[in-house]
């Protein structure tokens, strides 16, 4: 039906007249996902990386009605999941006007609703639910009470209606009895106390109700959804098997598998703006982001049972293009490029999405970050550029102008802040640079030619051709004996 034609349906009579049927929650997402199978239309739009895995698996217990448990690690687009499945929905479906639990006009349940449609009949008051308004979600947390999720008795509302408190009508529902023909979601489901996941064992079984003494029988139409993080097992709680058992399908996510999958999550998800006007980014800076969280993933520092959330890279993407943009416009240029000095700006965006192990917290959340940040740029440089310690004797050392210039005991240094002019002049003082990066034909434009410059140089500092160290808002170059000499020096004679 058209909108149009639902707006003037405002009676049970007319819903009888218009040829509605009812179908259960379940029922109506199988349907809209038949269609959507045939017609080949994704179901999870801007769901990345599972269309050969996890999706299927939803599809599968979707089609099979069955209530769901997603289960994997922060940051794996669990919760977006669940609310995406709204679009599996139908636009609008009708309920009994004034129900609290959405009621069916053709299979109502609330003591309300049976009394007003045997008052009634067919000129029961109708009104219409958007699917936008059937998505229920609840944050598991210790202090979640069965009165929040199941209900429990309003003396409040007793004293008003001057009843007592064996009538029905002085319960007050929870969300899940308000959730009634709408997808439930609970999320980090381990965190729920037993007693309280135990609340939940009738309801998606039998659909019983226990609220203070009264035994509702009340068959609540559900579409169930919760999450779990693998780790919440061991640290915080556990999902009590019972419950486990109730809930049919048990689906696990995953990190994205390689670096192209993880780089076009980044791009959709990353809040960049109209930055890109301002700021251009080398494609091999998108892939060195994504690196970075690969290589936390592996860390021997990081917590793998923790994980490393897709935010990281998110975060990271944003915190980079603002690096950029805040010295770009400190030094009035019209347009500038990221640089490799740009990348300790994503720090903050690292040091609170990674949980460190013990031999983590003591090299410090800073001091990992930039461990993880000089592998991937290590990596990258690898995959650009000759190895600096495979030399072929008959040929000339594509670096051998560059170490020279270090090792004849010259440096530069590369300021955070540096114009785009400071910056090139800076690096232009290491001989043989410019033209080692023209002769590779690496850079696409003459604005990013600074990111490969400064790759190189990293790049030698890895493997000790150069020596680099950070100090403040600076990083230096220099030859890796200068300190060694200059320590001699300064002895005492």
């Amino acid at each position: 039906m058209t909108e149009k034609q639902i707006k003037q349906i405002q009676t049970l009579g007319q819903l009888k007249k218009s040829g509605w049927e009812s179908l259960t929650i379940k029922e109506e997402i199988r349907k809209n996902l038949i269609e959507n199978l045939k017609e080949n239309k994704n179901s999870f739009e801007g769901i990345i990386g599972f269309e050969d895995t996890v999706v299927p698996d939803i599809e599968r217990a979707l089609l099979s009605k069955h209530n769901i448990l997603l289960l994997g690690l922060r940051g794996q687009a669990k919760t977006r999941i669940a609310r995406l499945m709204t679009e599996l929905l139908d636009d609008y479906i009708p309920y009994v006007s004034g129900s609290e639990i959405n009621d069916d006009p053709y299979k109502p349940l609330s003591r309300y609703a049976l009394e007003l449609i045997e008052t009634e009949g067919d000129k029961t008051p109708i009104s219409w639910l958007h699917k936008s308004d059937r998505f229920v979600e609840k944050l598991a947390t210790p202090d979640v009470s069965v009165a929040d999720l199941i209900g429990d008795v309003d003396p409040i509302k007793a004293a008003n209606l001057k009843l007592p408190y064996s009538d029905q009508r002085v319960i007050h529902f929870g969300l899940v009895p308000r959730s009634h023909r709408s997808i439930f979601v609970i999320n980090e489901l381990p965190d729920l106390q037993p007693r309280i996941q135990v609340s939940l064992f009738n309801i998606l079984q039998e659909g019983d109700l226990q609220i203070r003494g009264f035994k509702l029988r009340l068959p609540l139409d559900i579409q169930f959804v919760f999450t779990a993080n693998p780790e919440d097992y061991t640290n915080r709680g556990s999902i009590v098997t019972p419950l486990k058992d109730r809930i049919e399908s048990q689906i696990l996510t995953h990190y994205p598998k390689d670096i192209a999958t993880a780089r076009a999550i980044t791009e959709q998800e990353a809040i960049v703006g109209d930055k890109n006007a301002l700021i251009h980014i080398p494609d091999p800076a998108f892939d060195l982001l994504e690196s970075i969280s690969f290589k936390a993933r592996a860390s021997e520092y990081v917590d793998e049972n923790s994980g490393v959330s897709a935010r990281l890279s998110i975060s990271a993407l944003e915190n980079l293009v603002s690096t950029a943009e805040r010295r770009t416009i400190i030094n009035g240029d019209k347009k500038s490029c990221v640089r490799l000095t740009d990348f300790w700006g994503i720090i903050p965006s690292m040091t609170g999405k990674v949980e460190l192990v013990y031999e983590g917290e003591q090299e410090g959340p800073h001091s990992v970050a930039l461990h993880l940040i000089g592998a991937a740029m290590k990596d990258l440089f690898l995959t650009m550029f000759p190895h600096p310690e495979n030399k072929d004797q008959s040929s000339k050392d594509p670096y051998g102008t560059i170490n020279a210039f270090f090792s004849g005991g010259n440096s530069i240094d590369l300021e955070n802040d540096f114009s785009d002019k400071d910056y090139f002049k800076e690096l232009d003082k290491v001989a043989g640079l410019s033209k080692f990066i023209d002769d590779s034909g690496v850079a696409n434009n003459k604005i990013e030619k600074g990111f490969f410059m400064e790759l190189v140089l990293h790049g030698l500092s890895e493997f000790e051709f150069i020596n680099k160290s950070i100090i403040d808002t600076q990083v230096h170059y220099e030859d890796p004996l200068a300190n060694m000499f200059g320590d001699f020096g300064s002895g005492d004679n």
